[in-house]
């Protein structure tokens, strides 16, 4: 399954949850991302797992930017389920996306060159092929 990602602002950090199972100790934290879903702000709840994570998570504050990669995970209990969307990577959103390369000048071009990116005219009732053509295909 391929992981996914979202770019949101972090709303609430909740607290860090420890306890002591077969396999040891473990520490999990919950924070709550509000990201734009169209019109209306949409919140969704993340989860760390593991000592590293939750230290990694104490780098970031209520109203930062991230980028959040996770991956949903369900689990069965008792007749329900439980779906689990577990972060392995959050990193701070960049403050502008990249900006494309400019395009390149007419200076910059060797003589004679006819770039590709030119835009051609719109086409024009000219172009449409007559009616009585016998060719009804639109191409």
């Amino acid at each position: 399954m391929a992981n996914l990602e979202i770019e949101g602002r972090i709303v609430r950090l909740l607290p860090v949850q420890r306890g002591t199972s077969q396999r040891g100790e473990w520490s999990k934290q919950e924070f709550i991302v509000e990201y734009q879903d169209g019109n209306f702000p949409t919140s969704v709840v993340f989860n760390v797992w593991g000592a590293d994570k939750v230290q990694d998570l104490q780098n970031y504050q209520v109203g930062d930017t991230v980028k959040v990669s996770f991956r949903p995970s369900s689990r069965e209990y008792s007749g329900r389920y439980y779906t689990d969307l577990r972060a392995w990577r959050i990193e701070r959103a960049g403050a502008s996306p990249a900006q494309p390369a400019p395009a390149p000048s007419r200076d910059d071009m060797p003589a004679g060159f006819a770039p590709s990116y030119q835009q051609t005219p719109p086409p024009s009732l000219g172009d449409m092929p007559a009616a009585d053509s016998g060719d009804d295909l639109p191409f």
